[in-house]
């Protein structure tokens, strides 16, 4: 390499290093595996000590780089962009929950000026890391005198979710061409990186759209695709879910559900389609189970004050008499001093109408010494399931809607079977099987196509 390449590229070396030590509130971006790998790689790279000893340092921190990104299932760019579209710091968390009017001119008149010059020179900073990306695969050959593989970028055409492919493909240099008004930087991007914020949220909330409790929010990387579309035979409850659902997204009163009725009947499956029916909207879903309806508390504290809007999900809820279950979501559906945030509903679902388990040993007798208002005790808890706004009734499926759910989902998966054989065969596997039901119906589909 001659003097003036080699002057050209420790200048742009230093400039990623000077960035790097540079970023005030998007800091945490490189406060991971991969972002550690880089600051060592970039080290040992400026390190230009033409020794063996610094060649096998730099290509060991390169293997390092390289085996996070590949972890990550990512290039070094894509890594960067993602992060900067999951930031959670202190200028992406006040502007979530601002209500930003970008036609009203200058972001300094809803955040403090101070943030948002921070957040523009943490942009033109990690966009200088983004462009120079390039450079890194040959400083490690020059340094450790050894080719080396280089990660490429997906295609943003890949990209499914329409307003993260919308905001990649501005962030993304490539697809800038030679058009006159393109950002010098991504610094001049950080109105539409706002935007997507609010749009699509933060962390763990823009990275998921299901998510489930276990002592901490855990993102669900594949939820149940299931089709609002292959429930049949329920259409009442069916539109009243997605209406009720529609005013939450609306920012209208939107009330409490409880869904009721038989093993089988679809009521898990048509909360779960909420999420592929209402597509590329705030909705997300968390699924929290019996057991740990304790921290129900907790969970509302961490989503209250968020843009996104929320289905709480217990599914197969029911009671024991002295369950403090009962108690923590009595406070969520009733409220108690702190009203139930209004970005906030609870689905859940049940076998058992009242919800609370009842024995004649609960009922009150004159002759023993119980409480003198047994009988109210008892009413509160057979009662409970009233505190729900709307129930929702699944009545087991009689014949002719067993098997108009069994052509429906035959004729979605397009099999070849004449109807009367499909119906008696149907039937067949019903008796055999747990009865008429919708997901009886749909295991004998599954069973069909696995034996074709």
């Amino acid at each position: 390499m001659n003097s003036s390449h080699h002057e050209r590229h420790t200048a742009e070396l230093h400039q990623m290093q000077r960035a790097i030590a540079g970023l005030l509130v998007y800091q945490d971006i490189l406060n991971s595996e991969v972002g550690n790998a880089a600051i060592e790689l970039l080290d040992a790279i400026a390190n230009r000590d033409r020794s063996q000893a610094n060649a096998l340092i730099c290509l060991t921190a390169y293997g390092r780089f390289f085996k996070a990104l590949a972890a990550e299932n990512c290039s070094w760019e894509e890594y960067l962009i993602d992060r900067i579209l999951q930031a959670e710091n202190p200028f992406t968390l006040q502007a979530q929950k601002i209500a930003l009017d970008f036609s009203q001119g200058s972001l300094d008149k809803y955040l403090s000026p101070a943030l948002v010059m921070a957040a523009k020179q943490d942009l033109q900073s990690l966009y200088t890391l983004y462009i120079n990306g390039h450079y890194i695969p040959k400083w490690v050959q020059q340094v450790g005198d050894n080719p080396v593989c280089w990660i490429g970028s997906t295609p943003i055409d890949r990209i499914k979710n329409r307003r993260r492919a919308n905001i990649v493909s501005k962030l993304d240099c490539k697809n800038w061409g030679e058009s006159t008004d393109v950002p010098d930087n991504w610094g001049e991007l950080l109105e539409d990186v706002l935007r997507y914020y609010q749009q699509s949220g933060l962390g763990i909330f823009g990275k998921y759209r299901a998510l489930r409790w276990q002592n901490r929010l855990v993102g669900i990387s594949t939820p149940d695709p299931i089709d609002i579309d292959r429930l049949v035979g329920y259409d009442l409850q069916k539109d009243t879910l997605i209406k009720n659902t529609k005013a939450l997204l609306l920012g209208k009163p939107a009330l409490n559900i409880l869904l009721y009725g038989g093993k089988g009947t679809g009521k898990s499956s048509l909360v779960k389609s909420l999420l592929n029916y209402f597509t590329d909207s705030q909705l997300r879903l968390i699924e929290v189970s019996k057991t740990d309806m304790r921290d129900l508390s907790i969970i509302l504290d961490r989503i209250a004050d968020l843009p996104q809007k929320f289905i709480i999900f217990i599914d197969d809820l029911s009671f024991e008499a002295d369950d403090e279950a009962f108690k923590a979501l009595k406070v969520v559906l009733e409220g108690s001093v702190t009203a139930r945030p209004a970005n906030v509903v609870v689905y859940a679902t049940s076998n058992r109408r009242h919800l609370v388990r009842e024995y004649f040993a609960d009922r009150p007798r004159p002759q023993d010494a119980d409480e003198i208002q047994m009988w109210d005790t008892v009413q509160e808890k057979l009662s409970f399931s009233d505190r729900f706004g709307i129930t929702l009734t699944f009545e087991p499926a009689d014949q002719p809607k067993y098997l108009e759910i069994v052509h429906h989902l035959a004729n979605s998966a397009q099999l070849p079977i004449e109807r009367d054989d499909l119906e008696k065969r149907a039937l067949q596997w019903a008796t055999r099987h747990n009865g008429r039901s919708g997901r009886t119906a749909r295991q004998f589909i599954d069973y069909l196509m696995g034996s074709d």
